[in-house]
């Protein structure tokens, strides 16, 4: 398989989980490319933009892949899955729904490449807002085209909730799958009941414990820490930690520090911000922040993105703690993603909130991955060998330094923040 736009991976993440072999990810912003490169290091990542990647590009890197996962193997010379969630401001509730935005062009791209590549299946991940009558016209198009090359498609009529495949979070999206010169792949299947947020984060710390968090995002839990955390009473907890198996796993084990808590870099809010934190009831937004603060007992609601600095770099809207007068870690975004305590995001807020924001949960992506098996008649087996995870440098870098280590080309970038001046009075 191999993932377009694949961000920090979380796509990745669940069709490996389902039994593939992600051999290589296309993504154009550095940052998140080398996110991926550190999760994924057998993956070949691709730092290009899709609507400027041919399809050979595709297929070589993927032979790339392949023959690092599996030396010595013949190439098949063709995908069993190409799969991607094409940026979806433009379809977006969270955004100014835009008919002409260019980012709904790349859904076009992703088309273009099911085309040329003619993989086996495909995945598409979208916002619900694609869906909607204004949106007829590319929506139309790119199914139209889709069906053209041969394809059958499910999911096609309506969205679905992360809600009802194991996440603590509602999450409406559209997952639209496709199999060539076959039936129609079977819808993914839901699961039963829902996880709270509480279940979510048991077992993480609280961030202000530790002095180190303010100026990184890891620190070495205390003895006491460590083993309130090995006696996390929740299932869902428990699995993200690594103290249960995930059942049906297929993904290869990541080498890793348990005891070492990441992506938790502390906050600073002002004495007021903790005042109105702190009257503001669970399951409520704060008045003057607009910011929700989650309940105990029941889901989030959905983790947004904010926006690129191509943009404006404006910050993801953090969701208030359900029981500290503070926003969330992005440790804690990511329990509530179905992201594994493993799995790392780049050390600023910004970046790894964004990251977890703008990415498909993993368990969604495993249950589509799942259901594509069906099409492709395979019963994938575990690979136990455990893998080591990339350099913790990749989640560092600035984007200028991170764009020589994942090679890629300045003019596919995306455009750099624009500032205004400011202009400050006499005496003020």
């Amino acid at each position: 398989v191999v993932d377009l736009f694949s961000g920090a991976g979380g796509m990745s993440l669940g069709f490996e989980q389902a039994g593939y072999d992600v051999v290589a990810a296309v993504e154009y912003d550095p940052v998140h490319a080398a996110t991926h490169a550190f999760n994924f290091p057998e993956c070949e990542v691709l730092c290009r933009d899709v609507s400027k990647v041919s399809a050979a590009d595709v297929l070589a890197a993927a032979e790339r892949g392949f023959k690092h996962l599996h030396p010595g193997v013949p190439w098949p010379s063709r995908l069993d899955a190409l799969i991607g969630g094409p940026p979806c401001q433009g379809f977006s509730a969270g955004g100014k729904r835009e008919r002409d935005d260019e980012r709904n062009d790349l859904l076009l791209e992703f088309v273009r490449l099911v085309e040329e590549l003619q993989p086996r299946t495909f995945c598409l991940e979208n916002v619900a807002g694609l869906l909607e009558a204004k949106f007829d016209d590319v929506r139309e198009d790119a199914f139209a085209r889709l069906r053209k090359a041969g394809y059958s498609m499910s999911g096609t009529d309506k969205p679905v909730n992360s809600l009802n495949f194991g996440v603590p979070q509602s999450r409406r999206r559209v997952i639209v799958l496709g199999a060539h010169d076959s039936d129609a792949p079977a819808r993914p299947v839901t699961v039963e009941g829902e996880v709270s947020v509480q279940e979510a984060l048991d077992g993480l710390p609280s961030p202000a414990a530790y002095a180190a968090l303010l100026n990184s995002d890891e620190v070495e839990l205390t003895h006491q820490d460590a083993k309130r955390r090995a006696e996390t009473s929740s299932a869902y907890a428990r699995r993200l930690t690594g103290l249960e198996p995930l059942p049906n796993d297929k993904s290869r084990p990541r080498l890793w520090n348990p005891s070492l808590l990441t992506g938790s870099r502390r906050t600073i809010h002002t004495t007021e911000t903790i005042q109105r934190f702190a009257s503001t009831d669970r399951g409520a937004v704060e008045p003057k922040s607009r910011l929700y603060r989650l309940p105990l007992d029941g889901p989030s609601r959905t983790l947004r993105a904010g926006t690129g600095s191509e943009r404006g770099a404006h910050t993801s809207p953090r969701p208030i703690h359900p029981q500290e007068d503070r926003v969330v870690t992005v440790r804690e975004a990511a329990r509530l993603h179905g992201y594994p305590d493993w799995f790392r995001f780049h050390t600023t807020n910004w970046h790894g909130h964004r990251q977890v924001g703008n990415s498909v949960p993993p368990p969604l992506a495993r249950a589509a991955a799942t259901a594509l098996l069906g099409s492709l008649g395979y019963s994938p087996v575990a690979l136990r060998a455990a893998v080591p995870l990339g350099h913790v440098s990749l989640l560092a870098l600035s984007r200028s330094k991170a764009q020589p280590v994942v090679d890629a080309l300045v003019e596919q970038m995306p455009a750099t923040r624009t500032r205004k001046p400011v202009i400050r009075l006499a005496g003020s």
